[in-house]
């Protein structure tokens, strides 16, 4: 198998008639954590979102070039876009557990793929829960609504329900914005756990964090004149933040700007 999870060539996106990225290519390392890092709107949730192909949601939105997911065109004709987003699952900036109980919310993937059983869903909902850092908080109120929980739990919830179907890859898009620091570090050190057998892509707009747990950085900047974003430096983490090769990315890095 491929020592990348995703290999990135020569990627254009539009949305209507704006030019979002612009020629970026790259890859994306299995079993690894890789942080996509940049200002505001220099286009990093919308890299990510053409990681599954959630990008062809919006109307108007056009790609060119290719994204391999282990060696696999994602933009081919043939390409089952349920099959691809089992593979390839998202977590998002705000927490979206379903109005369901905690079991259901966990028990909703696997029953759309098949299974029936309420033995087999059992197990799933627990090992998943136990995946997610969750199951000794919820063992005892899975029939409550998923609804009830605190932010960082409803987030680990959906990182549950996102690991029952058991994706390849997990994508996230700044996913502890939105919690407090002590459920900020519980997602964290699962997130380290995850690694081992998931691929993982994350946005994030804390640069602490991508230099904790991210072993290989991408930075993104969109150029002042067309407003589309470029990749200005890729590669492993502890590189880019102590011998940056660009002076952008050494300038974002220190904060004097974005």
């Amino acid at each position: 198998m491929s020592e990348y999870a995703f290999e990135v060539r020569d990627l254009d996106f539009w949305y209507d008639d704006f030019k979002a990225l612009d020629d970026l290519t790259f890859g994306i390392r299995a079993n690894a954590i890789t942080a996509f890092i940049g200002p505001s709107g220099c286009g990093k949730s919308t890299l990510l979102r053409c990681l599954n192909r959630l990008n062809d949601l919006l109307p108007d939105a056009k790609v060119e070039g290719t994204i391999e997911l282990f060696d696999k065109n994602i933009y081919d004709d043939d390409v089952d876009i349920p099959t691809l987003r089992k593979r390839v699952a998202m977590i998002f900036q705000q927490p979206n557990p379903f109005p369901f109980s905690i079991y259901d919310n966990v028990a909703y993937g696997p029953r759309i793929h098949g299974v029936k059983k309420k033995s087999e869903l059992d197990d799933v909902v627990e090992s998943t829960l136990e995946k997610a850092a969750l199951w000794r908080e919820v063992k005892d109120k899975l029939s409550d609504s998923g609804l009830e929980l605190s932010g960082g739990q409803q987030q680990r919830l959906c990182i549950a329900r996102a690991l029952a179907v058991n994706p390849e890859v997990l994508l996230m898009d700044e996913p502890c914005s939105a919690i407090d620091p002590i459920s900020t570090q519980k997602i964290e050190d699962l997130i380290h756990e995850l690694k081992k057998k998931l691929t993982i892509v994350m946005v994030t707009h804390n640069m602490q964090q991508a230099a904790r747990i991210s072993s290989w950085t991408a930075f993104l900047l969109a150029e002042v004149e067309s407003g589309s974003a470029k990749l200005i430096e890729y590669g492993k983490t502890n590189e880019i933040f102590t011998r940056p090769k660009d002076k952008r990315t050494e300038n974002y890095i220190t904060g004097r700007f974005g």
